[in-house]
């Protein structure tokens, strides 16, 4: 009995200790581009921006969706599960813990971004190339005032949540548009950001939902942040070891199947 429960003291300080470990962004800014592979990505000419940022962050090379299609790895990033949702239907009326719902009981904050969105609150399907289906926040009805378009980005990223999503529409995000278009998109609105994080103690990720079948689902993921050894890691992560991770960044438990993952580790200055 002693030696069990001395074993389970060890765990809990294991746990502890990397809980402790983990940096503490001021903010974190996750961006999610659409359905390509690590290899369609990494290495190729048409997207200089991303394998840019690449080689100045980290950069999974064993980092996956969790399956297919769009919508349900949209749902493992943010609620921790797939809901056993295996489709793109739209509409959802959903309930439960998720990333916000998390940080608000926290007191830290939280809000979704996504471009082409008409207006706050939005709870259409589509609207020109916004997808909702991209947009996992929008099925939590109590969360509408954090479902923002990407005009109300504030331009003073001193001002954004503690956690902000930004999620591009189809046109822009590698879905409908070309990875050059994607890639380009990435570079204009978002290297602002990158480079402020360096001297603010922030975190840009970049991920990928899904990969087009062609690879296992092994899709690009990257982290840029002055909190960040640059370099390439081979820790096999999915989202819900990147939920975890920022959970665990705002000590925070994991939700759903990210409370089985682990955080991400060895990358952290």
């Amino acid at each position: 009995m002693k030696q069990l429960v001395a074993g389970l003291l060890l765990c809990g300080a294991a746990a502890q200790v990397q809980a402790v470990n983990l940096p503490r962004p001021d903010h974190i800014l996750i961006v999610i581009e659409e359905n390509k592979s690590f290899s369609q990505i990494i290495g190729n000419p048409d997207a200089p921006y991303i394998n840019a940022l690449a080689q100045r962050g980290a950069l999974f090379t064993n980092a996956h969706g969790v399956t297919h299609p769009s919508q349900p790895n949209y749902l493992a990033l943010f609620n921790g599960t797939t809901r056993g949702i295996g489709s793109n239907t739209c509409p959802l009326d959903l309930s439960g813990d998720n990333l916000a719902s998390a940080l608000l009981l926290k007191g830290r904050s939280f809000v979704s971004y996504s471009e082409s969105m008409p207006k706050a609150g939005y709870e259409g399907c589509r609207y020109g190339s916004y997808m909702r289906k991209h947009n996992p926040l929008a099925n939590w009805k109590e969360l509408s005032a954090l479902n923002q378009p990407l005009t109300a980005m504030p331009q003073d990223f001193a001002q954004l949540p503690d956690v902000a999503w930004v999620v591009p529409d189809q046109r822009n995000d590698m879905h409908d548009g070309s990875i050059a278009q994607g890639d380009a998109w990435l570079q204009q609105n978002i290297e602002a950001y990158a480079q402020w994080a360096m001297d603010n103690n922030s975190l840009l990720i970049v991920t990928f939902d899904e990969d087009d079948g062609s690879e296992g689902n092994r899709v690009v993921t990257l982290m840029v942040g002055p909190m960040v050894k640059a370099g390439q890691y081979a820790q096999r992560i999915d989202h819900y070891n990147v939920l975890r991770t920022i959970l665990q960044m705002h000590g925070l438990p994991g939700i759903n199947e990210s409370a089985r993952a682990e955080s991400i580790d060895k990358v952290w200055r």
